[in-house]
């Protein structure tokens, strides 16, 4: 169900589906919290009460250099510009880059407009942007391994709310947070990374179907043939169960208001 980026499909899953656990979804990472500090007039669905089955990665977002800028170091942003390619529309590509500047004072100046993920990529290959600030890390080893292994690109700048142990050396922007101002703001920004590709159904799922539903999940994740297949097509595999997400997305609805006008002045 295409339309605003999951929106149209979050509304259907929360007022139209049945509700007998036969409808599932899987949502854009960061549509939960379009309420919070998206699209707020778009929005019929309030994400604390969908019921939430799984996702099978905890996942990572980077943003990248391509090698013909120079760049290699997050630092090297305070003194010099990187034009960063962007979807816009609310995406990660969009907003990633102003958070990180307006909170840190970074110079990635967004390059908006394009069609998808690879007509970025295609535009760093041509030298019209410099790089890509969300990007999942997931979508890099499946996809342009390649390209890291022939040093095209540079990851310069980890975004979840945890280090990804395949690279120890680039910081997290969890790290960097000066205040806990920051702290929240980016926890608030950067913990759909953690959603990775949200399994999810409507609110009030019969408990017996909803136990049934994650423990279906979970044995998923944990199956032979299911992990051999997704090793063949180079896809990681980190679930985060039902019940964790759920918490997180409590918790983040649970964000001070002067924080999320914070980020919400920020994304504008």
């Amino acid at each position: 169900m295409e339309g605003a980026g999951s929106l149209k499909l979050a509304n259907w899953l929360y007022n139209a589906a049945p509700r007998d656990g036969t409808a599932l979804a899987v949502l854009n990472r960061g549509t939960a919290f379009e309420p919070l500090i998206g699209m707020r007039e778009l929005t019929r669905f309030e994400a604390t009460k969908f019921t939430w089955i799984g996702t099978p990665t905890n996942d990572m977002s980077v943003c990248v250099a391509w090698s013909a800028s120079g760049l290699t170091h997050f630092d090297e942003l305070y003194e010099r510009p990187l034009y960063v390619g962007s979807t816009g529309g609310g995406s990660g590509t969009d907003v990633f880059p102003k958070i990180i500047n307006g909170t840190l004072g970074t110079q990635m100046l967004v390059v908006s407009g394009y069609p998808g993920g690879n007509d970025i990529d295609f535009a760093m290959e041509r030298r019209e942007v410099d790089g890509r600030c969300s990007w999942s890390w997931s979508s890099i080893l499946s996809g342009k391994k390649d390209w890291l292994d022939q040093g095209l690109i540079t990851p310069f700048l980890q975004l979840s709310l945890e280090h990804n142990p395949d690279l120890p050396n680039v910081p997290n922007i969890m790290d960097l947070a000066r205040n806990e101002e920051h702290t929240q703001i980016f926890r608030l920004m950067f913990a759909r990374e953690t959603l990775g590709y949200p399994f999810l159904g409507p609110p009030d799922v019969p408990e017996d179907r909803v136990t049934a539903l994650r423990r279906a999940f979970q044995d998923t994740m944990r199956d032979p043939v299911f992990l051999d297949e997704a090793t063949r097509s180079r896809l990681t595999i980190n679930p985060v169960s039902g019940g964790e997400i759920q918490d997180l997305v409590i918790e983040l609805y649970e964000t001070p208001e002067p924080v999320i006008e914070r980020t919400r002045s920020l994304l504008r």
